[in-house]
C-alpha cells in the first residue's frame, strides 16, 4: 500500500476507505448497487467482466483482481479474463459482447474518440440503447472506483482470482452484495 492517507491502516482495503468516509459514500454505494445489481438486460456476470475489464485497462490492480473474483462467482473462468485483457478480439467470450467491451474500452482509455460507428457495433450486435447505456454505467462507476482506489493508495493482496473456494465465491452471489458491504463498512444507505 501506498501511504497516501495515514490514517489508513498499513493493510488498508476498500471496506477501511468506507469506515474513514462514510458519509461521502453513501449516495455512492446506493447508485453502485443498482447499476451492478439492478433490473438490466446485461447479466450480472456481464456486468462484473466489464468491471474488471475496465478496472484492467485502468491498471487498477485491486478493483481488476477483485471483479475478476466476482465474475468466476457468476461463471466466467479467470483465464477468459485474462484473456480478454490480452487480446479482446481473440479472447474466448460471446461474440456479441465483444463491441461493448470495445464501446467501454474507448470510453475509458480515449473518451473524446467516442462515435456512433462505436455505437451501432452494439446495436448490431443486438443489445439495445438501455444495455448499451447499463454498460456505461457500469464503465463509469469502474473508472470512478479505480481512481477511489488509487488516489486512497490501497492495493490488492487477495492472492489469484482462480485460488478462491467455492464457499467464498458463494457468498459473492448476491443480490444485495454492494449494499451489503456498505452497510457493513459504516455507510448508512
Amino acid at each position: 500500500m501506498k501511504r497516501l492517507f495515514p490514517s489508513l491502516p498499513a493493510d488498508a482495503t476498500l471496506a477501511s476507505v468506507y469506515r474513514s468516509f462514510p458519509e461521502k459514500l453513501s449516495p455512492w454505494c446506493e447508485y453502485e448497487s443498482q447499476i451492478m445489481r439492478g433490473e438490466s438486460e446485461l447479466t450480472v456476470a456481464e456486468r462484473e467482466l466489464i468491471a474488471a475489464y475496465v478496472s484492467g485497462l485502468n491498471a487498477c490492480t485491486y478493483c481488476h483482481e477483485a471483479h475478476t473474483v466476482f465474475a468466476r462467482a457468476y461463471g466466467i473462468d479467470a483465464e477468459v479474463i485474462d484473456a480478454l485483457m490480452l487480446d479482446l478480439k481473440a479472447a474466448p467470450i460471446d461474440s456479441r459482447l465483444k463491441p461493448i467491451l470495445a464501446y467501454v474500452e474507448t470510453l475509458t482509455l480515449s473518451p473524446s474518440r467516442m462515435t456512433e460507428a462505436d455505437a451501432q457495433a452494439v446495436y448490431d450486435a443486438g443489445w439495445s440503447e438501455r444495455a448499451l447505456f447499463d454498460a456505461i454505467q457500469v464503465c463509469c462507476v469502474f473508472n470512478f472506483v479505480n481512481r477511489l482506489v488509487e488516489g486512497t493508495g490501497i492495493s490488492f493482496d487477495g492472492g489469484e482470482a482462480s485460488a478462491v473456494s467455492d464457499d467464498d465465491l458463494a457468498e459473492l452471489r448476491s443480490d444485495t452484495f454492494y449494499t451489503d458491504f456498505a452497510r457493513e463498512n459504516g455507510v448508512k444507505i
